[in-house]
């Protein structure tokens, strides 16, 4: 985020501002501060999975983070209500098995809803082609030649 933006983030909800603050350092050595933003009762939602508990989460993101060689989060823009958020990101990340190793970038959105300054329910909406399959050597081709075919 640019420096603009960071004021504006001093205007959201504390439960929000914690959000952000913890995803833009967030890394397989820090995954004790999803404790800081989640509650215990969480429901966490993206394309592949639907976790529930914070018990599970951190074992899921420690599974993903685990085979990442880097992964950041830039947060694009926001909408807010009290208790709820659309979070606009992109997520940038290397896997040594996918892109050659090379950073693939993600465009994304999260809906967040919020209960005594926790984020209860988190669901990720973003293209897992974008992110996974067109990162494969061979189905990444034959996804890149459909997507072609497909807008012509």
């Amino acid at each position: 985020m640019d420096k603009d933006r960071l004021s504006v983030v001093k205007q959201y909800p504390e439960w929000l501002n914690q959000f952000i603050s913890v995803y833009q350092k967030l890394s397989t050595n820090n995954l004790d501060l999803l404790d800081e933003i989640y509650a215990q009762e969480v429901t966490f939602i993206d394309p592949i999975h639907e976790i529930k508990g914070l018990s599970n989460l951190h074992e899921y993101f420690d599974g993903l983070y685990k085979n990442l060689s880097s992964c950041t989060f830039i947060i694009n823009d926001v909408i807010v209500d009290e208790q709820q958020a659309a979070v606009y990101w992109e997520m940038n990340y290397q896997h040594a098995k996918l892109n050659k190793g090379e950073i693939v970038s993600v465009q994304g959105s999260s809906k967040l809803i919020a209960k005594d300054n926790k984020i209860v329910y988190h669901r990720d909406f973003l293209d897992l082609g974008a992110m996974l399959y067109e990162q494969l050597p061979l189905i990444g081709k034959l996804i890149h030649w459909i997507k072609v075919k497909a807008a012509q």
